[in-house]
C-alpha cells in the first residue's frame, strides 16, 4: 500500500481495490439466523480484516502546530503490515482533515519524536543495508529527504535547550568477548553459553545451542536468544544535536532505559535494574538512577522495596513523578518527590494515588505544574486522569470507549490521542487538554465501515455469590429478530489480569455476522476494577472466575430469551484458552469450543514457558511446592469429562504457552472420541491473533467462524443442556 491519503475516507487507491474484493467476498458469505437462512445482511467477515487501518504512537509537536502519528495498513497480496508516519497540521488546536504521510511509502517507519522547537521530526526506519535506523525530517521550511544526524543511532531525547541528544544503545561488542569458545562460527555468537562446561570437538560442525540461561527463549522472537552474558548492556550515549561523535555516558552492568533530562541539562535521569541478570530474583528491583552529564558520576536515586519506573519531571524541574510497585501483585502507585539542587531526590515522597484503587499509567506533568496526568483502565474503558497533592484523583475524559497514546503540546493547550469503541477501530482525536471538547481528526476506516453492519455492544451486569458486581457485554447477531432463536458464544479474555471492554474486536463481529450472540465478560481476576478484584483469583484459577462466567451466561439467557441454551460455545486465548478447556471439562453448559494458545497442564507449562513467575506468584510457589494445586487446577486432570467438539489453535513458536499443551489436549480428546482438530500456525508466536501474519490471522478468524457455525448452526447438538452445576 502506498499510504497516500487526504480523502474523506482516508483510503488509498489500493485500499479501495482491496475493499472492493473484501466486500464481494463478504456478500458471498452465509449469514445465519434462528437455524434457518434469512435475508443476507452485510456483516463483518474475516476478509474485512485486510481493510483495517490502525492509528498509534501519537506525538504532538511542542508548539502544537502538528500531530505526528503512525498509520498501519495491511498489504494483503504480500501478507504483511505496512507502517508510515503521518502528520496532521493543526490550526488553533483544530485539525483540518489534511493529514498526509511524511515518510516514504516504500519503507517501514514508526516511532515519531519531536525536537524541542518542533523543527525536526525523528522516526525509526530500517532501510536497506543502512545500519542506522534513526532518521530525521525537517518540518519547518523546505522538507527534503530524510537524513541521519551523525552519531545518533537510537531514539533521540533532546536536552531542554535542544543542543544535545541522548539515546540508548548497546556499544559494539569486542570480538574477543564473544562466547566461551573463541572459535565460534560467525553469525552464531551467543549460541553457546559463555559459562558452558561441556565442550565440542569442532564448533563448525555444531549448529545447535548450549543453554545455561532460563531466558534462552522469549515469546515474539522466533529464534532462540543468545546467552545474556554474550550481549552488551544498553548504555546512555550523548552527542551534539548537530551531529558528531557520540560519547558513552554510562558503563553499567545492566541496561539503561527511558532517559529524561533535568531542566538545566546537567543531569540525565534513567531507569535500570542492577539485578537484571539474576535469573532467580523474584523481587521487583528496578530503580531510578541519575548521571551527571559533564563528569559522568552515576548514582541511584530510589531505594524503596520494589520497582520505581517512568520518571517525569515537573516543568520547573523541582519535582519528579514516578510509578512505584513494591512487589508483584501489589498496588502500583504514583509518587512525587522533591529534587534537590544536586539532582538527588530529597527524603520522603507524596503518594498521589494512595486512596485510589486503580493502576496508573506513565505520568506526564500538566503544563502549569499543578498536577500529573496519566492514563488508566476503569472498568471496560481507558481514560485520562489527573492527580495532585491534597486532592482526589479526577477523570479528565469520559465515555464508553478506550483512549490511549496521549500526547500534549508544551503549553498544555493541545492534546491528542487515539480512541476506539466496540464499532470503531482506533482513530486520531485532538482537543484541549482539559477534555472539554474533542475532534475526530482521521477517518481512515470510515469508508469500508459504511458498508458493513456492526452490532453495538450492550452492557450486562450481574452479582457473584459474595455480592461482587461483574460486568460484561452482549453483541447481538446481525439481522437479529425479536422472538428468534440464536446460538451464543462466550468469549474469554487472556491474562487473566487484562480486560475486555469498549474497543473494536474483529472476532466478535465475525461471529455476530455469522448469526451468533456474543457474550464477553470481565470476571474477577480482570484489571480495571480495583486491586482486590484483580487478584481475587489467586490460588483459585478456574474456581472463582468459573462462577462469574456461568453466572454471566445465566444473566445473558435471562436478558435475551432469543439465546438458545442448547447451542452455546466457549472460546478464548491464553488464559482464555485455559478457561475454555476448564469450562468444557468441568461443566456441560457448552456444546462446542475453540481454544487458542491454551494451557492444559500447569506442571508441563511451567517447565516450557518463558513466564514461570506467573504461576509461582499466582499458585504460591513452583510445582514441587504446590504439586496438588498445580494438578488440581489443570484442565488435563478432568479431560475425560469433555464432550464439546473442540478446535485447538496454536502457534508453533509460542513460547508463552508452548504448543505442547495444545498437543496434550488434542491427543486426549482424540483418544476419547471427541470431535477435535488441531490447527498449527507456523512462524507464529503467542500474539498471532493480534499481530500475526495477516493471512494466518484471517485464516484463524474463518476457522473460528466455520467451527462454531458447523456445530451450533449447521449440525447443532441434540442433547439437552445440563444444570451446569459442574463436574469436578
Amino acid at each position: 500500500m502506498d499510504g497516500q491519503g487526504g480523502s474523506e475516507s482516508g483510503m488509498a487507491p489500493q485500499r479501495t481495490q482491496l475493499f472492493a474484493v473484501a466486500s464481494s467476498l463478504a456478500l458471498a458469505a452465509t449469514t445465519w439466523t434462528s437455524g434457518a437462512a434469512s435475508a443476507q445482511v452485510a456483516g463483518y467477515s474475516p476478509v474485512h480484516y485486510y481493510d483495517l487501518v490502525g492509528v498509534s504512537e501519537v506525538a504532538v509537536a511542542p508548539d502544537g502546530a502538528h500531530v505526528a502519528f503512525t498509520v498501519t495498513t495491511i498489504v494483503e497480496d504480500e501478507n504483511r503490515r505496512h507502517r508510515e508516519v503521518w502528520l496532521q497540521p493543526l490550526e488553533e488546536g483544530r485539525a483540518d482533515g489534511s493529514a498526509f504521510p511524511v515518510t516514504s511509502p516504500t519503507e517501514e517507519s514508526s516511532g515519531p519524536r519531536w525536537s524541542p522547537d518542533g523543527s525536526l521530526l525523528a522516526f525509526t526506519s530500517s532501510r536497506g543495508d543502512d545500519p542506522n535506523s534513526v532518521w530525521f525530517v525537517r518540518v519547518r521550511g523546505p522538507g527534503g529527504e530524510a537524513f541521519h544526524i551523525e552519531g545518533v543511532e537510537g531514539s533521540p531525547v533532546w536536552s531542554p535547550d535542544g543542543s544535545q541528544i541522548v539515546y540508548v544503545k548497546a556499544p559494539g561488542q569486542d570480538d574477543a568477548d564473544a562466547g566461551s569458545e573463541g572459535d565460534e562460527v560467525p553469525g552464531r555468537e551467543g549460541w553457546i553459553a559463555p559459562d558452558a562446561v561441556s565442550r565440542t570437538l569442532d564448533p563448525r560442525r555444531f549448529d545447535g545451542r548450549v543453554v545455561t540461561s532460563m531466558r534462552y527463549k522469549q515469546d515474539g522472537r522466533l529464534a532462540f536468544q543468545p546467552h545474556y552474558l554474550s550481549r552488551e548492556k544498553r548504555q546512555l550515549m550523548l552527542v551534539d544535536a548537530g551531529g558528531g561523535t557520540a560519547r558513552q555516558l554510562t558503563e553499567l552492568a545492566f541496561d539503561a532505559g527511558t532517559p529524561v533530562w533535568s531542566t538545566d541539562g546537567r543531569v540525565i535521569f534513567f531507569t535500570g535494574d542492577e539485578r537484571q541478570d539474576d535469573e532467580l530474583d523474584t523481587e521487583n528491583s528496578g530503580d531510578i538512577w541519575a548521571v551527571d552529564v559533564e563528569v559522568g558520576t552515576i548514582r541511584r536515586l530510589t531505594s524503596n522495596p520494589g520497582t520505581e519506573s517512568a520518571p517525569a519531571l515537573s516543568p520547573d524541574g523541582r519535582r519528579m513523578a514516578y510509578l512505584s510497585t513494591p512487589e508483584r501483585g501489589s498496588q502500583t502507585d504514583l509518587l512525587v518527590a522533591e529534587i534537590g539542587s544536586d539532582g538527588n531526590l530529597r527524603g520522603g515522597f507524596v503518594n498521589l494515588t494512595a486512596e485510589w484503587d486503580l493502576r496508573p499509567g506513565s505520568p506526564t506533568w500538566s503544563a502549569d505544574g499543578t498536577g500529573v496526568l496519566f492514563s488508566a483502565s476503569v472498568r471496560g474503558d481507558s481514560h485520562l486522569f489527573r492527580a495532585a497533592p491534597d486532592a482526589p484523583v479526577t477523570q479528565v475524559t469520559r465515555g464508553p470507549r478506550r483512549l490511549s497514546s496521549f500526547s500534549f503540546s508544551a503549553a498544555g493547550d493541545v492534546m491528542a490521542f487515539t480512541a476506539t469503541d466496540p464499532v470503531t477501530p482506533p482513530e486520531l482525536y485532538v482537543g484541549p487538554a482539559d477534555g472539554s471538547s474533542e475532534q475526530k481528526a482521521t477517518r481512515f476506516n470510515d469508508g469500508w465501515l459504511s458498508d458493513v453492519t456492526l452490532m453495538p455492544a450492550e452492557e450486562l451486569t450481574w452479582t457473584a455469590e459474595d455480592g461482587t458486581e461483574v460486568e460484561g457485554w452482549v453483541v447481538k447477531p446481525v439481522g437479529f429478530r425479536t422472538g428468534g432463536s440464536y446460538p451464543m458464544v462466550l468469549k474469554i479474555h487472556g491474562g487473566p489480569h487484562s480486560a475486555y471492554g469498549n474497543t473494536f474486536f474483529p472476532t466478535f463481529h465475525v461471529l455476530s455476522a455469522a448469526g451468533f450472540f456474543v457474550l464477553y465478560t470481565n470476571p474477577r481476576g480482570s484489571s480495571g476494577y480495583g486491586h482486590d478484584f484483580q487478584y481475587a483469583t489467586r490460588g483459585a484459577w478456574g474456581i472463582v472466575d468459573r462462577e462469574d462466567y456461568l453466572a454471566g451466561v445465566d444473566a445473558a439467557l435471562a436478558a435475551y430469551p432469543e439465546i438458545d441454551a442448547n447451542r452455546m460455545g466457549a472460546s478464548g486465548g491464553s488464559y482464555g484458552g485455559f478457561m475454555t478447556n476448564w469450562l468444557t471439562a468441568t461443566t456441560d453448559r457448552f456444546h462446542a469450543a475453540v481454544t487458542s494458545r491454551s494451557i492444559t497442564n500447569w506442571e508441563s507449562w511451567w517447565g516450557t514457558s518463558d513466564a514461570q513467575g506467573l504461576t509461582e506468584y499466582e499458585f504460591y510457589g513452583p510445582p514441587w511446592e504446590q504439586r496438588d494445586l498445580y494438578r488440581r487446577l489443570s484442565p488435563i486432570s478432568y479431560v475425560e469429562n469433555v464432550t464439546a467438539p473442540t478446535l485447538i489453535i496454536h502457534s508453533e513458536n509460542d513460547y508463552r504457552t508452548p504448543i505442547g499443551d495444545g498437543e496434550q489436549w488434542f491427543m486426549s480428546l482424540r483418544k476419547l472420541g471427541v470431535p477435535v482438530e488441531l490447527v498449527r500456525y507456523p512462524r507464529s508466536s503467542h500474539g498471532l491473533s493480534r499481530s500475526g501474519e495477516p493471512w494466518l490471522l484471517v485464516d484463524r478468524l474463518e476457522r473460528i467462524r466455520s467451527w462454531f457455525s458447523h456445530f451450533l448452526i449447521e449440525d447443532p447438538p441434540r442433547r439437552a443442556t445440563g444444570s451446569g452445576v459442574g463436574r469436578r
